[in-house]
């Protein structure tokens, strides 16, 4: 595989840009080689700059569930850009949106639209506070919900990838008012506010965790937590931004019919556009500027091409009625597919998915949370990731990250990535 001219532009970027690049899992670091680069995408798959096609199980880290470049959504931006780019003033658009958000995820009462999930989740965390006059928020180990200085303590995703430790920068002040709970285990969540009683404005999960690779929270442990939350006048916060509207229509709270007292968004409602949201209950959405006194704004906020892209995305699923179930089947097939090839070649590793999500984990474990994530062996996957790339099947370059699968993938296109897996597993 030639990567010559990606090769190249990298050199160029880390002149220019920390790193080389403008967000750090983007380096592959971990997987020991240099990025690639890329210049188009469609469908179930992207071509580098230099020629190379492969098919895609980011899908831009989760949003292009339709498809790249979907001919609709690429219409509807174009439609928009041609009426202008940005007013920083209301448009129609936004309240449509508004809507769509609201018919899709019940518990949603009102949504501030924002332009990405770490601002979402940066601004529910405030909002929770104001509403409660509480200070602490808990958050689980390997969840990322941005990079909020807040949310950055034992952090998934990118600073799990590249073995960071806490990130420099955030204050000891800050740190203190964050308290770690172990997914999964809703003892430790108990004895936390048991420590802290009184003090604890919100709980931070992601329902369906993608950022420590996928691994889904248990059903009972979901059911006890909101009870906690609610005996404690404690606000409950579903981080949605890579589930929601993937792992179903209602996202994971549709999944597990539990409902959050607030919910951030972000990847599929931006339609490959940078988008956020948060949302939920009346009573403390209208805490928000202009309707009360909890401040949060944003010039961009609303912007006309992301709503049009967002808003396209949502109409091409819920104008197909058997959306998710074909793409269900899409997904089992795969999942199916590697299962048969692991018995096949004994050997005891463990694959985690919901929905359209899932991850491959180079360990004979259960994976149900930070600590089962991290008995993967990361040099096996590091090797794995590139027999993968040099077969033209690109994965996240990370062992902690989720896989996406979108409804243009076709069946030709889960036959070739099983030959691909089944020769790469047996290479290494």
């Amino acid at each position: 595989m030639d990567t010559t001219r990606s090769t190249e532009l990298f050199a160029e970027a880390k002149l220019h840009i920390p790193g080389g690049v403008n967000s750090p899992v983007r380096a592959f670091k971990s997987v020991g080689r240099d990025p690639l680069y890329f210049k188009s995408a469609k469908g179930s798959r992207m071509t580098d700059v230099d020629g190379n096609e492969f098919i895609d199980y980011i899908g831009s880290w989760g949003p292009m569930i339709v498809g790249h470049a979907h001919d609709l959504v690429i219409a509807a931006i174009r439609e928009a850009a041609e009426s202008g780019t940005s007013f920083g003033a209301c448009g129609e658009r936004e309240v449509e949106m508004a809507r769509l958000v609201k018919d899709f995820v019940p518990s949603v009462e009102m949504v501030r639209m924002v332009n990405s999930g770490t601002e979402a989740t940066m601004s529910a965390m405030r909002l929770a506070r104001g509403f409660t006059g509480r200070e602490k928020i808990v958050k689980f180990e390997g969840c990322y919900h941005g990079h909020g200085d807040s949310f950055l303590s034992k952090a998934g995703s990118g600073v799990a990838t590249l073995g960071l430790p806490d990130s420099p920068g955030v204050t000891k002040a800050t740190a203190k008012d964050t308290l770690n709970a172990r997914y999964n285990d809703i003892g430790s969540v108990e004895r936390l506010v048991e420590e802290n009683r009184g003090e604890i404005a919100a709980v931070f999960i992601e329902p369906v965790a993608g950022n420590m690779g996928c691994v889904m929270a248990d059903r009972d442990f979901l059911k006890k937590l909101r009870e906690l939350c609610t005996a404690e006048g404690i606000l409950l916060v579903f981080d949605e931004v890579m589930c929601g509207f993937r792992v179903a229509r209602g996202g994971a709270q549709e999944l597990y019919g539990i409902n959050a007292d607030l919910t951030t968004f972000g990847k599929i409602i931006g339609g490959g556009l940078p988008v956020g949201a948060y949302g939920g209950r009346r009573d403390v959405m209208e805490l928000v500027a202009p309707s009360g006194p909890v401040y949060q704004a944003g010039t961009l906020s609303g912007n006309p091409l992301a709503m049009a892209a967002g808003i396209e995305t949502l109409r091409v699923i819920d104008e197909s009625p058997d959306f998710y179930s074909s793409l269900g089947s899409s997904c089992e097939y795969l999942y199916d597919g590697i299962r048969s090839i692991l018995s096949d070649l004994g050997m005891q590793l463990t694959l985690n998915s919901c929905g359209s999500m899932f991850t491959l984990f180079f360990t004979d474990q259960q994976v149900v949370d930070f600590d089962t994530a991290k008995t993967s062996d990361t040099a096996r996957f590091a090797a794995f990731f590139n027999k993968m790339l040099e077969s033209g099947v690109y994965l996240p370059p990370s062992q902690f990250e989720a896989c996406f699968v979108s409804a243009a993938h076709s069946r030709a296109d889960m036959d070739e990535t099983l030959a691909a897996i089944a020769g790469a597993l047996k290479a290494i």
